[in-house]
């Protein structure tokens, strides 16, 4: 995460922002047997920005080491929807956390990363602050991978008429849905009328 300076106007309301700098894979990707004891975030410290990072002068970086990304099965087409996007990407879920200072002010925390779309729109959609950076090729290629072997492709649905639009008949001319009997081409039934 960095902290960084507010410049402009915004400034006399709140002199820093943090934002997401990056997501930094430690190790290779491997299969976790069921159960598996969840990731322990480690504390976060103040580290120099990887070289080629975008540097902001003012700002500070912090490195929030050991969240483990899960891929689920069930979750194949979440996957499938980040890998077929134009630019593949991690999505990080932070909070800012009263109990961890910076200057005085709470500190970003990450709390959940992930690669799945799904997730990062149900985050979006409860308000939550989720920010996004590419992921590297050795990334998209594991994820890739597991949405291949995975993913079985929704059976195609039957697309319904849209009530919205207008009816035509069959010459692309407005048509009318009516009740009347007259109009339907019914005549008197048999017990209207005089019969027999």
């Amino acid at each position: 995460m960095r902290r960084e300076p507010v410049t402009g106007p915004m400034a006399r309301w709140q002199t820093h922002r943090w934002v997401l700098a990056d997501v930094l894979p430690t190790a290779e990707p491997r299969l976790l047997p069921f159960g598996a004891a969840p990731a322990q975030p480690g504390a976060p410290r103040e580290v120099e920005p990887l070289p080629g990072a975008q540097v902001v002068d003012g700002a500070s970086y912090w490195l929030f080491p050991g969240h483990r990304i899960e891929l689920f099965r069930d979750d194949a087409e979440g996957l499938f929807l980040n890998l077929s996007s134009p630019l593949p990407c991690f999505w990080v879920f932070w909070r800012a956390d009263e109990d961890q200072l910076q200057e005085g002010e709470p500190m970003a925390v990450p709390q959940i990363v992930t690669l799945s779309y799904h997730d990062a729109g149900r985050w979006l959609d409860a308000q939550e602050k989720v920010e996004q950076v590419p992921a590297p090729e050795a990334v998209v290629d594991w994820l890739r991978a597991f949405v291949d072997q995975h993913r079985q492709a929704e059976p195609k649905r039957r697309q319904r008429p849209a009530s919205f639009k207008s009816l035509t008949d069959r010459f692309g001319q407005p048509a009318r849905v009516s009740t009347d009997k007259t109009l339907r081409g019914g005549g008197p039934g048999p017990r209207e009328g005089g019969g027999a």
